[in-house]
């Protein structure tokens, strides 16, 4: 049974950042020259991180999610998928990526237990793909969706982040995918969050509601009916086009903050233990994993996290949290 927190919310979902470094340079994410990284010997080994899976699992963790950065761009992250696969309690194995390296990896994943993927991808337009990733081929992209489905990684989820006057305008051509491929696609609201204040302020301002989004579906598409995404629905609002076999979500940190259903903890990948996404609170694994810790000694302090995860986030409040990129908590 999964461990509650303060405000009786069971915690049964952990992310695992298994790299702060990207092949890409998404212009939300982070800046052009990327943000300084991590050392080698900073980040968490394979055993450290399988340890800590396993004391999540003995207080009820059911769901673990690698992250990075971008995960495939850890080398032998095969090998970490099929140590986390085989912890006893583990129920829920996925990950999510921008989907470039997936075609090469989809099949070994899915054989090492890997369950499911989300990808993520912002634009339809090859040019305006490039220009938004810095250096991403949408193809690739593409071509790792297609492979995740032939490995049966399912139900494989597209993550489009929204923001107004850089792709606010194919909220519909990204919609319609659920009728025509029968994708699961998810809108996710963008958070103005960073270390980096030249990229915060510049998109100040330019966040789409879910409920923009919705009315831009509707009118050009037809009314939404609420749907349920049987596998990792996690905080997203599902519904359903009239003849879609596949489903539009709506995460909306900012306008219908979902706290209340919140039910994880991250690690980032240098072991600091985050009980909430937008705090800048951490608890530090790393040192006691590194002193010889017991996985007792760890489980312990992962419920010392459960317990000090707070009520909600105050990102509406203090505007933005910088204290680190995206890419270096793992989204």
């Amino acid at each position: 049974m999964a461990r509650l927190d303060g405000y009786h919310r069971p915690i049964d979902y952990l992310r695992v950042s298994v790299t702060d470094r990207c092949n890409l340079r998404c212009v939300y994410c982070m800046p052009e020259e990327g943000v300084s990284s991590c050392t080698h010997s900073d980040i968490l080994r394979f055993e450290e991180i399988e340890l800590v899976v396993r004391a999540a699992a003995s207080l009820g963790i059911r769901q673990v999610r690698l992250t990075g950065g971008e995960p495939l761009a850890r080398l032998g992250i095969v090998d970490l998928v099929r140590m986390l696969a085989q912890v006893p309690g583990i129920d829920d194995l996925s990950m999510t990526t921008n989907g470039t390296l997936l075609a090469r990896h989809a099949e070994a994943l899915r054989e090492a237990g890997l369950n499911r993927v989300n990808v993520s991808l912002d634009t339809l337009c090859p040019d305006r793909y490039r220009a938004i990733t810095r250096r991403g081929q949408l193809q690739d992209a593409l071509d790792g969706i297609e492979a995740a489905h032939r490995a049966g990684l399912e139900p494989v989820k597209i993550n489009a982040v929204i923001i107004r006057d850089l792709n606010d305008d194919e909220v519909v051509d990204l919609a319609r995918l659920s009728v025509t491929k029968g994708w699961h696609v998810r809108f996710i609201e963008w958070m103005p969050v960073g270390d980096d204040a030249r990229m915060a302020d510049a998109w100040h301002g330019h966040t789409v509601t879910a409920a923009e989004m919705r009315e831009q579906v509707t009118a050009a598409l037809g009314p939404l009916e609420p749907a349920i995404l049987e596998v990792g629905a996690g905080p997203a609002r599902y519904y359903r086009l009239s003849g879609a076999s596949g489903t539009l979500g709506f995460i909306t940190p900012l306008s219908e903050h979902f706290c209340g259903q919140c039910n994880r903890l991250r690690l980032t990948a240098d072991g600091q233990l985050r009980p909430c996404l937008l705090s800048s609170y951490e608890i530090d694994l790393r040192t006691p994993l590194r002193e010889g810790a017991e996985e007792s000694e760890i489980a312990s302090l992962l419920a010392q996290g459960i317990d000090e995860k707070p009520a909600r986030h105050h990102l509406d409040e203090n505007d933005q949290v910088r204290d680190r990129a995206m890419s270096q908590i793992g989204g």
